[in-house]
């Protein structure tokens, strides 16, 4: 059946259900148009972020053009961070919360997030993680899991919700149903999660319960592939998934959003636009674009896709304009929510200590007392994370013993015949401690292979794991400090010093 609207008023909606990013630090002269013609959310990332003051410039810019516009980011805290991406995390991410297992802990660091997100004038975060990291595998999640014990995660996703919308931002629990038991990149490709139903129920799915008790303003889908719901499309594509057992089943009535439309998950496949038709189709209300796509004539392109699908039948108008209703809703709750205070300066910091874990011959290798030389494997990391933040230990470890020197190996440095890594690490550690800094040993080859190599030379080194702890090498000491974040690496330094 063909559209009873104008093309006007389906472009119109068809803006209102896009959360497209940018570039550049102030609204460009196109998006200003775009909110005046529908557009009723806005995605920030690093690239749009240099300081406070100029983030609320920026969302203030955004806001005369339409005062209830749903400004949204994708900040985890910890090793994802985009309002901290230049100076790197001053809260631990979810991972070292769920070590630390105390839920008013982690409530009390998402209330603070949530507070600095308000001040910036920031109204949904793309947070929190509810997946369970069951896979250790997993190359996408990791640390950004509260913990691979469904229990644990239940308890910290609500947590987290409770804490960042007593603030006034909505949380927005992600990827449904759960994409922690994978082995694939989404960005790239498309992961399988081949449990069970049963499987699927008593693993993936409570966190969502909880997000949902804990009242939840928003659900980002995944795109992941699981057969035993649904055999033959990605969840985010799937009416089963989405309409039959996020709405029916579990009950949720507020806005479900995609994973970035472009990512190579879907859009390999169906193309972003015809992706973008298929999750308006299935059920969901938003459609989050511009993470690796964020000009004008992107935006434009899916608009138009959406438009052209209503008139062409693909896509039902009723369920368009459904959507779009829910985005309003969404963004009325927001601007009509009186928050608390929320910040607890320090919080963060008090986290990051109480996450940070010493194993091993401690006695005997702590504290450091003279300058130590500071090895830091560097991995290649997610697009998830996006733009490298600072992270590691050297910096902070240096302001704390003068005299410190690091050096950074790559796996790229080590590719040649000739490896340089006795030159690079171990040379200028004689007469000095040693400490190597990894991040995720367990999953990178030559990062282990660096590890046993650097360890057999110096069997005194103290090993800092700032990934998920895995397969470590026997050393005098082991720290772990369970993420990489800013605030996590001064944490684990302070270890290094005090022994604690």
């Amino acid at each position: 059946m063909s559209s009873q609207r104008s093309r006007e008023e389906l472009r119109r909606l068809a803006l209102s259900v896009l959360q497209p990013g940018f570039e550049g630090t102030s609204a460009p002269d196109w998006v200003l148009r775009r909110i005046s013609e529908g557009l009723r959310s806005v995605v920030l990332f690093s690239r749009n972020i240099v300081s406070p003051d100029q983030v609320v410039r920026l969302t203030g810019q955004l806001r005369a053009e339409n005062p209830d516009l749903i400004v949204a980011i994708d900040e985890e805290a910890g090793d994802v961070t985009r309002i901290e991406s230049a100076t790197g995390s001053t809260r631990p991410g979810p991972f070292a919360l769920g070590a630390v297992d105390d839920v008013e802990l982690t409530e009390s660091v998402a209330a603070d997030l949530g507070h600095q997100l308000r001040t910036a004038g920031i109204s949904l975060d793309y947070a929190p993680s509810a997946d369970v990291n069951s896979d250790p595998d997993n190359p996408v999640i990791g640390v950004r899991a509260f913990g691979a014990e469904t229990g644990l995660v239940s308890r910290h996703t609500a947590a987290w919700i409770r804490g960042l919308q007593s603030s006034g931002v909505a949380a927005c629990a992600k990827h449904f149903p759960g994409h922690g038991d994978v082995a694939v990149d989404s960005h790239h490709s498309l992961p399988v999660y081949g449990a069970d139903v049963r499987q699927i129920a008593a693993q993936a799915l409570p966190p969502f319960r909880a997000a949902l008790d804990a009242g939840v303003r928003a659900v980002m889908t995944g795109h992941l592939l699981v057969p035993a719901l649904d055999p033959d499309l990605p969840a985010t594509l799937s009416p089963r998934i989405l309409s039959g057992l996020l709405r029916e089943e579990l009950g949720f009535d507020g806005m479900i959003v995609t994973d970035a439309i472009e990512m190579g998950a879907v859009a390999e496949r169906y193309g972003a636009d015809g992706a973008s038709v298929r999750a308006l189709a299935a059920g969901a209300d938003a459609l989050c674009v511009g993470g690796e796509h964020a000009a004008e004539s992107y935006c434009d392109f899916l608009t138009d896709a959406v438009v052209g699908a209503v008139r062409e039948g693909e896509l039902d108008e009723g369920r368009l304009a459904g959507a779009a209703d829910r985005v309003a809703r969404f963004a009325r709750w927001s601007t009509d929510l009186v928050p608390g205070t929320g910040a607890r300066a320090g919080i963060g910091l008090v986290a990051a200590r109480r996450a940070v874990r010493l194993t091993g011959a401690v006695d005997s290798a702590l504290p450091l007392r003279a300058p130590a030389h500071v090895v830091e494997l560097v991995p290649t990391t997610s697009l998830a994370i996006g733009t490298e933040t600072p992270w590691g230990l050297a910096e902070p470890l240096t302001e704390l013993l003068p005299g410190t020197t690091s050096v950074r190996v790559r796996g790229e440095d080590l590719a040649g015949p000739d490896t340089p890594l006795r030159q690079l690490a171990l040379a200028p550690s004689v007469g000095r401690p040693l400490v190597i800094v990894v991040r995720d040993v367990a999953r990178h080859g030559w990062m282990s292979r660096a590890l046993a190599e650097l360890t057999a030379a110096r069997p005194d080194a103290v090993l800092v794991e700032m990934g998920l702890p895995g397969a470590t090498a026997a050393g005098a000491a082991q720290v772990f400090t369970h993420g990489a974040s800013a605030v996590s690496g001064r944490a684990g330094a302070e270890a290094l010093v005090t022994a604690r």
